[in-house]
């Protein structure tokens, strides 16, 4: 196996992950909030989230990695004053969750394959298709007839934000 790209700061990747033997990692609907949660605390002051989607048994999630001028600057040092590279947050993030899972359900061992996949995305033709792409998974896996009812996505989220926009742009744009 060839090894993983590295994240880099300013650009954009579809980041991606099953579980291991595709079992399942999000059991019972509060596994989907406790991984948005730990998201919050470990990916947010690192990357900005365009789109996610969570499904049984893996996720999709398009981010762009920020500049280290637009982090804050709490917790992004390790002791010798480096600054850590974003895959170490991923790991962490990824490591904290599936501690929680593994305690919540008496298992042990790894919950995600490794490595975490990542691909970057180069053009805007790849991210919009890669946006569609995340947000219809649950219909293509026949989780859901219709993705925009499925809870776990960025969807509904997004369509909400370009609606307020819409409603609040001043005349004349």
């Amino acid at each position: 196996m060839s090894k993983p790209i590295s994240l880099e700061p300013g650009l954009y990747y579809h980041i991606y992950n099953r579980g291991t033997n595709r079992e399942n990692i999000f059991i019972e609907q509060r596994n989907y909030a406790h991984f948005l949660k730990l998201y919050g605390k470990y990916i947010e002051p690192i990357a900005d989230t365009y789109a996610y989607c969570l499904l049984r048994n893996h996720f999709h999630l398009l981010v762009r990695i920020k500049l280290i001028a637009e982090r804050d600057p709490k917790g992004f040092e390790n002791p010798s004053g480096l600054v850590q590279d974003p895959s170490i947050f991923f790991s962490n993030f990824f490591n904290a969750y599936a501690k929680s899972i593994n305690l919540a359900y008496n298992r042990t061992g790894s919950l995600f394959q490794h490595p975490f996949g990542r691909i970057e995305i180069k053009t805007d033709e790849y991210f919009a298709k890669l946006v569609t792409y995340i947000h219809q998974n649950p219909q293509k896996h026949g989780l859901i007839d219709d993705f925009r009812e499925w809870a776990y996505s960025s969807y509904n989220a997004m369509r909400r934000r370009i609606l307020i926009r819409s409603r609040t742009k001043p005349e004349g744009s």
